[in-house]
This record gives C-alpha cells, structure tokens and sequence, in this order.
C-alpha cells in the first residue's frame, strides 16, 4: 500500500494551505477573495524546502534562508501573515505590469496569480543566492514566466512603468528609481524605516509626491546595496548592556551622557492604562513625532542590571537632550484582569522634566489618537521648499522629504463664536 497524507495522518499542503488562509481570514490579514485564491494556488512549500512542511504554513512563521557571518537573517520567506497584508494593501489586479524588490519566488509567485495571464511581473535582488533560488522554484511551482533580475533593487529596472510596486525588505529611504518606475495614480507598497519604527506603508503617486492610503506594522530583513542605512549605536555605559539607537541623518548631541545612568532614576507616571493584550502601535509613531531627541532603547538581557526598565527591552521610545535621557515605561496596576499604567523614567539632571514630557504626549495621544486612523505619510523630492510641505513632522531622508502628519483632534480643529 502507498503511503499518504491521509494513511499517515499528515496533513496534505492543499489542507495545510487552507488552513492557513482561514487563519489568516480569522485574523483580518486576508480581506479579499482574490488574495485568499492566490494563497491557496500557491505551493509556499516550494520554496523554503528546507522548513518542515507543517512550518512551512504556519502563520506568524518567517522562513529564514540565508544568514551572515553573525547568524542574522538576510534573506527569508516573510511570514504568510505579513506578505498577505501587504497584498492587500497593493490591491493588485489582472492585467497589471507589477515590480518586486527583494525577491525569494513565493511572493513572486502570489503576485503572479493576482495580475493573471495578461499582466507581468518582474522580481529583483541584489543576491545571486537569492535569484537563482527564486528562479528555480518559480520554475518548479509553475511560475516561469515570472521575470528574475539579478540587480540592486534601489537602481532602475527595465520593463516599467508599472502599476504597482511591492517591496519586500525593510527599506530606510525611497530612491528615484522606485518613484520614476511608477505610473500617474499606481501605487508602492513599502515597509519603511522612521525613527527605527518600521511600517508597510502603500503611497499612490501624485505627481511628484507620494501620499499614502494606508500603513500596517510590519518588520522585514533590511535592503543592501546602495540604499543600505545603518542606526547610530550609542551606549550610555560604555558596555552593551543599554544601547540607545538613532536612525535619521539628523540626531542629538549624545557627548554628554556618560555618567546620567549612574544618577538617581526619576519616575513619573500619566494615568493612561493599557489592557494586557491591547496593541499601542501608534503610541511609539506618536511620540516619534513629536518628541524631540527621539531614539530607542534596547536592554541586553544577559548583561541587565536592572538600572532601567523600559517598556519594551527590544525597541523602547526614549529621548536624550543633553546629559539627560528618559524612556517609556509601564507598570501593573490590576491582575484581573492584567492592566498596565504608562509612565516614564527619567535620569541625569533634567531627566525628571524629560519624563513629564513623555508623560504630557502619552496623555495626548490617549485623548486625541489613541482610536484614530492614525497618520498620513508624504514623500516628496529632497529639494521640496519647505513652504510646499503639509503640515507635520518633517524626516529629511537621502531623497525624500517625508512628512508624518495627524489628524486634529475635534476638541481642537472646532471653533466657537462667542
């Protein structure tokens, strides 16, 4: 008798896609008929051989396929959770001409069943590992016709203008080559780097400016070649066991902090609660707006003294001004259910004012956006005179102007004649 899923109680791909798709539909990140066809034509096995087949479906699982030196992922099969989101976003449609940057095949391939027969789609890297890979399983999962360009996705490719651009590795800034390639009204769907807050943002061109429609958090392996951005690494210690992180061109002066952590820490607390499993996404978008100073904090857990104790140990807010610095925290206030008040920390002379700071912009997001649609992203040429931006926080990158701007609150934008 020939063995198969059903004899051995393995679970077939076809069930273990379907699975994943009514997951994904559960969940919210598959909206659409259309992106629930294509991740259920698609064989994601195919691609990341290498994974358990059972891995290969689940969810929230990226599949990693190459790493450097260090162990750090350089290229992967993203989540099924995360491309999905982004499928949706890009709102792909039969016949589009469409350009992926950061490639791998699976998404090559999901993109392929979206734009159909009549419409192309073309996938690019920077790494000969990663195309010939691509190419290979694209070939065996049916997908030949998808275009394999070995290249630097930040440098212009042939066969544009397209209708939609997808990026798929984290990217810091949005080079000429991308906006160029893009038809009047198609759209690009990014997951871009701000103040180390990365979110898959979809711009529509408007001209010369981009203006987006809609933005998710997400997280990808970072761009190479030559729109490469590396944070500023600084630790207040002189060891690792507390780095602070800055990722714009434009940081502060932080000369002066040796020595702030060995002052007396000062508390301060905004009365703003959190249920335990609540997500507070835009709260860390919200302070890098309009904090100034603006960086995050990481915690080495092998080396934690217990000195600091932000909010998130990975990627916390914080902010330096000076010989001073202060960062978000949070503290339980009831255990059932779980809830958690904001506050923050401060150290170094002017750490008790920096945290009240925090405090006043944690209690203004909680009345004004907490419950918003939160932002809306511009990206316009370097050289866009200050008087033609929105307004909003301005983020000079290496080619865009990007503006982050929210919306006022009612208590705010009415008028009352008297």
């Amino acid at each position: 008798m020939t063995a198969t899923a059903e004899t051995t109680g393995q679970s077939s791909p076809e069930q273990l896609r379907t699975a994943m798709v009514e997951a994904l539909r559960s969940g919210g990140a598959v909206r659409t008929d259309w992106v629930a066809a294509a991740l259920l034509a698609v064989p994601r096995h195919v691609f990341a051989p290498e994974v358990p087949l059972a891995e290969a479906y689940e969810p929230e699982r990226a599949l990693v396929t190459k790493r450097d030196g260090y162990g750090l992922a350089v290229s992967s099969v993203s989540a099924a959770r995360i491309q999905a989101q982004m499928l949706e976003q890009a709102d792909v449609r039969p016949g589009m001409r469409v350009l992926e940057v950061g490639s791998g095949g699976y998404n090559a391939a999901l993109l392929a069943e979206l734009v159909g027969r009549e419409g192309e789609v073309v996938t690019v890297d920077i790494d000969p590992f990663v195309t010939e890979r691509a190419q290979k399983y694209l070939a065996e999962a049916g997908y030949g016709r998808v275009r394999v360009v070995l290249a630097d996705g930040s440098e212009p490719v042939e066969g544009g203008p397209f209708d939609r651009i997808v990026v798929t590795v984290g990217a810091w800034d949005l080079p000429p080559a991308w906006t160029g390639a893009l038809v009047e009204g198609g759209t690009i769907t990014v997951p871009l780097r701000m103040h180390g807050l990365t979110r898959s943002i979809a711009f529509r061109r408007e001209g010369e400016r981009l203006v987006s429609v809609s933005a998710t958090v997400s997280g990808f392996v970072k761009i190479r070649g030559t729109d490469a951005h590396d944070e500023f690494l600084v630790l207040p210690r002189g060891t690792k066991e507390i780095g602070l992180r800055f990722d714009e061109l434009e940081r502060p002066d932080t000369s002066r902090l040796g020595g702030a952590l060995e002052t007396p820490r000062a508390e301060w607390w905004s009365g703003v609660t959190i249920g335990n499993q609540e997500p507070f996404d835009s709260l860390y978008l919200r302070l890098a707006s309009v904090l100034p100073g603006f960086g995050l904090m990481s915690v080495d857990p092998e080396l934690d003294t217990g000195t600091v104790a932000p909010a998130n140990r990975m990627a916390c807010p914080a902010i330096v001004e000076g010989d001073s610095l202060a960062y978000l925290a949070l503290r339980k206030i009831t255990d059932d259910p779980a809830t958690f008040e904001f506050g923050a920390h401060g150290f170094g002379p002017e750490g008790g004012p920096l945290a009240a700071l925090i405090n006043t912009e944690v209690r203004n997001w909680d009345r004004e956006h907490r419950n918003g649609d939160g932002p809306v992203f511009t990206a316009q040429p370097i050289g866009t005179p200050n008087d033609e931006l929105p307004d909003g926080l301005v983020v000079d990158k290496t080619h865009v102007r990007l503006t982050i701007s929210w919306p006022q609150s009612a208590a705010r934008s009415c008028t009352t004649d008297l």
